[in-house]
């Protein structure tokens, strides 16, 4: 797939902050206020994003917080870690660096906010690499919705088929196929009970990002 557009999701696909930030945070949010939860939700809200998993904590559980609240929260129990901690995940800036060199156009959309996002690739030196640093703060949809990735390929300037969505879960690999792109789907050990169904929709499916190449 070498020349093509690549869109990469951030957590779990080029950073290993699955265990540590998102594998972790939305439950300890719900544990602080005595909330119990189903097996589920944590599957349900990974790639919501921050707003996303705001509306959707708010209309599943008694949650006394406002969003505002809710959102502070998030942020500040997740920044540090982007800015100081979060590693890429195996062979990630050695992948990123060689598709580049092939003339692949290399773009992030992430549920994080900029606040997670622009720091981690700062740090970890790839930002240059990138021709859009997306949140999907910067679209009035989440990474569930079919239109964001309508809107993503207007704005890149490029047909639906000529994009590759990189991803380790299942909702925005479903959304992006159903837009009319390819799709990667990538391990992670928070998503591998997934593992059989993103085979199944994703046009391929990666344990290592190396395997791209």
């Amino acid at each position: 797939m070498k020349g093509k557009v690549y869109i990469f999701d951030m957590d779990g696909t080029l950073a290993d902050s699955m265990p540590a930030v998102w594998g972790t945070m939305p439950l300890r949010f719900l544990e602080e206020q005595n909330i119990a939860y189903p097996d589920d939700y944590l599957k349900n809200v990974i790639a919501l994003g921050i707003p996303g998993l705001i509306a959707y904590t708010k209309e599943h559980f008694p949650v006394a917080e406002t969003a505002e609240e809710m959102y502070a929260w998030f942020i500040q129990n997740g920044k540090t870690h982007y800015e100081t901690t979060v590693p890429e995940k195996p062979f990630t800036t050695q992948t990123l660096l060689a598709l580049k060199a092939s003339g692949a156009r290399l773009n992030i959309l992430t549920g994080s906010p900029h606040v997670f996002l622009d720091p981690w690739v700062r740090r970890l030196g790839i930002e240059r690499l990138f021709d859009n640093l997306w949140s999907v703060d910067d679209f009035p949809m989440n990474k569930a919705n079919p239109l964001l990735y309508e809107e993503i390929a207007r704005r890149l300037g490029v047909k639906a088929s000529d994009c590759v969505m990189v991803d380790d879960s299942i909702v925005p690999l479903s959304a992006a196929k159903q837009a009319g792109w390819k799709t990667v789907g990538i391990y992670d050990e928070v998503s591998k009970d997934k593992e059989r169904e993103m085979r199944e929709i994703a046009d391929t499916y990666v344990h290592f990002l190396n395997e791209l190449l």
